[in-house]
């Protein structure tokens, strides 16, 4: 049967998340930068535990590139996430 005759759903590759190669690292702390061609996100670790410093130094560890489609669709994905976990635990205030 061809891709042509099945319901979209049939149609949909499987997908397998291969994690073999995935690494974990811990951030506190992220910026958005942009160009017109792409999306960088910039994770770190925020170590002052003091308030009222005059400099607060941000080791940075991570920078994801994402082009401007691939972050959208991970801005509704993460929208969907914490819809989800405000239903579940509250609300979170900024």
């Amino acid at each position: 049967m061809s891709n042509e005759n099945k319901s979209p759903v049939e149609a949909m590759p499987q997908i397998t998340w291969d994690d073999s190669k995935m690494e974990t690292t811990y951030a506190n702390v992220c910026n958005v930068l942009g160009t017109r061609e792409e999306i960088m996100l910039l994770f770190g670790a925020n170590q002052a535990w003091q308030t009222q410093q005059s400099e607060v130094k941000v080791a940075l560890s991570n920078r994801i590139v994402l082009n401007p489609y691939a972050a959208k669709r991970l801005m509704t994905l993460l929208e969907l996430g914490l819809r989800e976990y405000e239903t579940r635990y509250g609300e979170l205030k900024l």
